[in-house]
């Protein structure tokens, strides 16, 4: 049996990877996982400040490594465009697309028209624009992976995130549809789908988010990236189709 740090790292060093909304929380961790096993990551999020702290923070841990970025918002096709212009000039091409960049938003009758289509535009036209440009790319080389950050939200529906629900639940059918489109083509698909996670989206204040961690009610962002590694580590012939995580105490 190889050892099983070769087999989680055997298809991520050199591979050129995207993770959108990749400056904090989930997608930080991801980033932090994939580049210490010598992926070329290129990350990004609409502020400035945390995209220059979490290239900061990535190259202190890991000397070295290729992390690649700017400030970029899903919903915005010219800052699209430009990272891609950055996929193709810089890392050269693009093996792995992680979807991840998402909004909170609370129920119907708490927002107003411009609120819930922002969050609708970065939460399913951002992941479906993504997956488009990285999936033209992949199909020429007659591999890649597409990994879409879903939610638990798609399972449990609470009256208090309507909007939010609505969001992965079509993520939850665009994935399906996605990997038998692209699947015939040499691409993966895969849906990951969180429970509850410690992040600056979570309404708690952090000490509480802590402390629901310590009860086991709540997951941290490393075991998101260590679930999509997972999902990334599985030879060819393996698709991990759907993956759903949630706390040993989250009753869903």
């Amino acid at each position: 049996m190889e050892k099983l740090t070769n087999y989680f790292g055997q298809n991520i060093n050199g591979r050129r990877i995207v993770i959108t909304g990749g400056t904090t929380g989930i997608g930080k961790a991801i980033a932090d996982v994939l580049v210490s096993l010598g992926g070329r990551v290129l990350i990004f999020g609409r502020d400035q400040e945390d995209f220059d702290n979490a290239v900061a923070d990535i190259k202190q841990q890991f000397p070295g490594s290729e992390v690649y970025g700017t400030p970029a918002d899903v919903t915005k096709k010219e800052d699209i465009d430009k990272i891609f212009e950055i996929v193709d000039n810089e890392l050269g091409g693009i093996d792995i697309l992680i979807n991840n960049a998402a909004l909170a938003a609370p129920g119907l009758t708490k927002e107003t028209y411009e609120d819930y289509k922002y969050v609708i535009d970065t939460n399913i036209t951002g992941y479906l624009a993504f997956a488009q440009q990285a999936a033209s790319r992949m199909k020429e080389q007659k591999s890649g992976h597409i990994i879409n950050i879903g939610s638990m939200s798609a399972e449990s529906r609470t009256a208090e995130s309507t909007i939010y629900v609505a969001t992965k639940i079509a993520i939850r059918g665009f994935s399906t549809s996605l990997r038998k489109e692209l699947n015939p083509l040499g691409i993966k698909v895969s849906l990951i789908e969180p429970g509850a996670v410690t992040s600056d989206m979570q309404t708690d204040p952090k000490k509480v988010q802590h402390e629901k961690v310590e009860k086991l009610e709540m997951l941290e962002a490393y075991d998101i990236a260590m679930s999509t590694l997972f999902c990334l580590s599985q030879p060819r012939r393996c698709d991990i189709v759907t993956m759903q995580i949630r706390p040993h105490l989250q009753i869903i």
